[in-house]
């Protein structure tokens, strides 16, 4: 048997929308045994410059490390932190 889902209201702005959704259970409104997966290949996640004080020694092994990839050696230390902060989630669960 299927049951009747409540129809989702229109909103004025993101916020609007943010505090009903915050106060109403989804599965009134949403039936999600039709979802489907979307993928968003394009889409790029949020990032924040900050500045750090790295040994001049460990920049040049991070260099030698990302030259051997041929990739950048930010890049080579984002996939290190990535990696390595995972790991740590994992293993403090």
């Amino acid at each position: 048997m299927r049951r009747r889902l409540k129809k989702v209201p229109r909103f004025k702005n993101e916020r609007e929308e943010f505090e009903f959704w915050s106060t109403h259970d989804s599965t009134e409104y949403i039936d999600y045994s039709k979802a489907k997966r979307v993928l968003f290949p394009k889409l790029k996640p949020s990032t924040k410059t900050i500045s750090i004080r790295l040994p001049e020694s460990l920049i040049e092994h991070l260099k030698l490390l990302a030259n051997k990839r041929d990739i950048p050696y930010q890049s080579l230390l984002k996939m290190f932190l990535v990696e390595r902060v995972e790991e740590e989630l994992r293993t403090t669960k």
